[in-house]
This record gives structure tokens, sequence and C-alpha cells, in this order.
């Protein structure tokens, strides 16, 4: 199958020196590294952000006690004015 891409100049010439040093048609190198990132992400994980969920929730009294020093600041300042 044909299709027609626009690829940046610079991300181009460096795509076909990498062909070229490899011995490969720019077509061959393009086709590997489709595959490659499709290998890559795992098709049956809609959601991949997912595995990172929650591994902040040590950090939350650090938030609350920033929102709270926050709030007073606010209320200093608002009572001021």
């Amino acid at each position: 199958m044909k299709t027609t891409l626009e690829i940046p100049d610079a991300i181009l010439r460096r795509t076909k020196s990498k062909a070229a040093q490899q011995g490969i048609s720019l077509r061959q190198f393009v086709t590997e590294a489709v595959a490659a990132r499709l290998q890559a992400t795992p098709a049956n994980d809609p959601k991949p952000w997912m595995k990172y969920f929650g591994k902040l929730k040590h950090l939350r009294k650090e938030t609350r006690r920033i929102n709270k020093i926050i709030e007073d600041a606010s209320e200093k300042i608002d009572a001021e004015g």
C-alpha cells in the first residue's frame, strides 16, 4: 500500500542517513521503525498511564500542608484588602 507522509526535513535526512548506514532502503527502515513502535506499545492496554496511577499518594499530606499555607495567606491578603 502506498501512502504520503509529511516528515520534517531534518528527521528525513537523519532517517535516510541511518538507512544508508544500515544498507537498507528508506522504505524498509521506516517499515521496521513503525513495526518496532507497534510492538513496544501493548495493544491490549488502552490506558498505559494507569500503571502510574496513585504513585504520588505519599505526597498528599504535603499537598494539604501547602494548600493550608496558601489558604491562610489568601485570607490574610483578603483581610488587609
